[in-house]
Parts: C-alpha cells; structure tokens; sequence
C-alpha cells in the first residue's frame, strides 16, 4: 500500500502544492518516458548545506540552482561557495515547489533523509541522498515504495563498490568480487570489518549523557532542524558536526561509516536482495539518547555467511574473508598463491551504471540505488538495534521485521514528532 507524506505548511499548500499539481514535473518528462532532448541540461539543488552538503556543490553532471539550510550561517556559505545564479532557501518545500529542478541532493542529518527523498520523488525529483540512507528500517521501505511508485532514479552517496580504491586493499573492490564469485575463498564465507582490516568506526562519534539546555541560536530554526525527531532541548552538542552521537538522528560510528563499510561487503558476498536474519552484539547497556561504543556485531545470513564488526580490534591480523578455501588479508595478501593475478584473469561483473547523470538522462537504475542501498543500510540499522538491546535477534528479510521481538520491532518503525509522519 503507498504512503505519503504529510504537508504541514499552510502557505506551501496554498501556493506552491496547486502549483505542482500540474508544473512541478522535470522538463525531461514533458517529452515522454525516457524522452530527453540532448541540450537539455540538468539541473539540481542541495538541502542541507553545513557540511557534506558543501562537498555536494562541486559534484558535476547538473547546474547548480538552488540550495537550502535550517541555519542562516550554513546558507550564507553556501551562497558564497555556489556563486551567483543560485538561489537560498530555508524551507525544503520551496525547494521541491521549483519545476526547472531536475535533481534533488539531499546532505541533511539522517533523521531528514526518508521525509525529503519521498518528498521529492513526490515533486517528480530524482534524488541523490547522503548515507546513511535512512535512520530506520522501516522508513528505507517506504523510500523504496515512493521511488518505485513514481518512477524516479535514486542513488546514496557511498561509492566503493563501483570506484576508487577500497579501505586497505591497494585496490578497488572489482578484483574482490570476481575471487568470491569465482568460489577461490569456498562458501560460506566470514568478513570482518575492523580496524586491522582498514576500517575505522570512529567512536569519538558519541554523544554526551548530559546536556544542559541553551539558548537556540539566532541564526538556526531549531524546530525545523528537529522536525521528525522527538523533542530535546536545545544544545549545540546535538547539531551540526556532532550530531551523529545522538539516537534521535543517526547512530555514532555505525550511522556515519556503516554504509560506506558495509555497502561493499554486501555487494562482494551477492546479498543485495536479503538481510541477516541472526544478529547480536557485545556492548557495554547503551544510553536511550547518546550514542556509544560496543566491542563486537555478529550478523549471519540464512545460507551461513557473516559479517564481523569488531569495534575493539581483538585480533592483531584477521582476514579480512575467509572461506573454507582459502582466506584474503588487508593488502590483497592470501594464503592463496597468486591470487591477485588469479582474479585478474576472471571475467569481469556484469556493468553498473555509475554515473548519476547518465542514469537521469537515460532512465537507468543506479549501481546504488534505493533497493541495494536500502539492504546495505539495513545492515547498519540492525546492527545499531542490536547495539541498543544488548541481547541476541532474529530477523525476517522478506517482511523485515523482528520475529517475536516487539521491542526491537518499535525499532523497525519508530514514530516521528508530529505534523511529521509517513
């Protein structure tokens, strides 16, 4: 059943929803499906400007026309950064009311991402959102429903699984992929992410178990920077650079790298249509607002292979897999001789799209897009549940849901601070 999201501003609904009821589609859709004219050049607008939303400006492949910020101080350097020509806004439902915007770059916290991408599949936008995709389980399905009900092209800002050279390997992941689907390691097979294998959790990521309340700043709208999230007095240590240390909005360590860890290990071991359905976790009780650390996530999926998150790095040297063939260490080194001219001999994977424009243009899924990347970040999110109980679950990759744990299921589908909802 499609969902949709509510609209609380009586403005926008007056003015700019009746306009997009009929203009606010992509120029390129006026021509048909699929249709678009070479010189039409495309165009995009950034929500969320304070940090990875400034990186967002120099992406290319789009004209650059607007950008958005709940922080006057955030826009105003943007503004700068983004030169003349491009117009700020505070509101993202402005934004989306624009019919000359093709894309929407959405780098706002992750508490934002499931509203604004739904929204803007809505508006007839394609989006390219930050990871992690979403803060919930449940809120990644209903991007995935919207997405696929208006026909739009997503794709998440994490990219080692198509390019640049994976944590660690001295290459990229191409050559991993093609050992494992080869069967050169046996199946099933074990990975561990960990810092001796490349990956840093980034545990300074945790919040503060006390935070006095402040005075909001002149410069940010605080209820706007809230919206979906619960109610918490207002203190900078929740906003802006810090606040991933905080439940509310992401999950520390896990919700900031997660994706980019755990994206191409999915992809190495072909799971990107399933989930882990036994997960637990060793971690000191959690607190229910700040974000802490934990020492080790165990996730297994139904045919017997795992994923290690070793937060403590108790092992000086692990593989980073190993099969019952053979095992690959950080710096592509093996017990397998030869195994790297080995792969280089393999048939390559099937291609992927990897260039987000392209992908516009031609109406093509992008290598991460809302599915593959939904199941990646599921891997997060369960893990961070895990993390938060302390105690052993199991999962249903098809309904996504807990089974017999009501508890780690409010997880799944946690509800948002009204006029917010799904």
């Amino acid at each position: 059943m499609s969902r949709r999201v509510s609209l609380s501003r009586r403005d926008f609904l007056k003015g700019a929803a009746a306009a997009a009821a009929f203009s606010v589609v992509p120029r390129r859709v006026l021509g048909g499906p699929g249709w678009t004219p070479p010189s039409d050049e495309l165009t995009k607008a950034i929500i969320g400007v304070g940090g990875m939303g400034l990186e967002h400006i120099r992406y290319g492949g789009a004209r650059l026309l607007a950008v958005c910020d709940v922080d006057r101080a955030h826009l105003r350097t943007a503004l700068e950064a983004a030169g003349p020509g491009v117009a700020g806004y505070r509101d993202f439902r402005e934004v989306l009311a624009r019919p000359d915007i093709d894309i929407v770059h959405i780098a706002t916290p992750p508490h934002w991402h499931a509203l604004m991408s739904i929204l803007a599949a809505e508006a007839g936008k394609d989006v390219w959102c930050e990871k992690p995709m979403t803060r919930t389980i449940g809120e990644g399905r209903r991007v995935v429903e919207a997405v696929g009900r208006c026909g739009r092209i997503f794709r998440v800002n994490t990219w080692f699984r198509f390019q640049s050279v994976f944590y660690g390997f001295g290459t990229t992941v191409r050559p991993v992929k093609k050992i494992v689907q080869a069967g050169l390691l046996g199946w099933p097979l074990k990975a561990r992410v960990c810092g001796a294998t490349g990956f840093d959790w980034k545990f300074y990521w945790s919040g503060r178990t006390y935070l006095p309340p402040q005075p909001v700043p002149d410069e940010l709208d605080y209820d706007m920077w809230l919206g979906p999230a619960a109610f918490k007095p207002y203190h900078p240590h929740r906003v802006h650079g810090t606040f991933r240390g905080y439940w509310d909005y992401d999950g520390g360590g896990l919700g900031d790298m997660g994706m980019h860890y755990l994206d191409p290990v999915q992809h190495i071991l072909d799971k990107d249509g399933t989930s882990p359905v036994e997960i637990e976790a060793d971690a000191p009780q959690q607190h229910p607002d700040a974000c802490g650390r934990w020492r080790r996530v165990r996730l297994v999926y139904a045919d017997g292979c795992e994923i290690l998150l070793d937060g403590e790095d108790a092992e000086p040297d692990p593989p980073f897999l190993e099969g019952p063939a053979g095992r690959l260490h950080r710096g592509f080194r093996s017990n397998i001789t030869n195994l790297k001219e080995l792969a280089a001999a393999l048939s390559d994977p099937e291609p992927m799209v990897t260039d987000f424009s392209e992908a516009v243009r031609r109406r093509l899924r992008f290598a991460l897009n809302e599915d593959n990347g939904h199941r990646s970040c599921t891997l997060v999110n369960l893990a961070k549940i895990a993390v938060r109980l302390g105690r052993p679950l199991r999962f249903d990759p098809a309904a996504q849901r807990f089974i017999g744990d009501e508890e780690a299921n409010r997880l799944v589908d946690e509800p948002m601070r009204a006029p917010w909802h799904l």
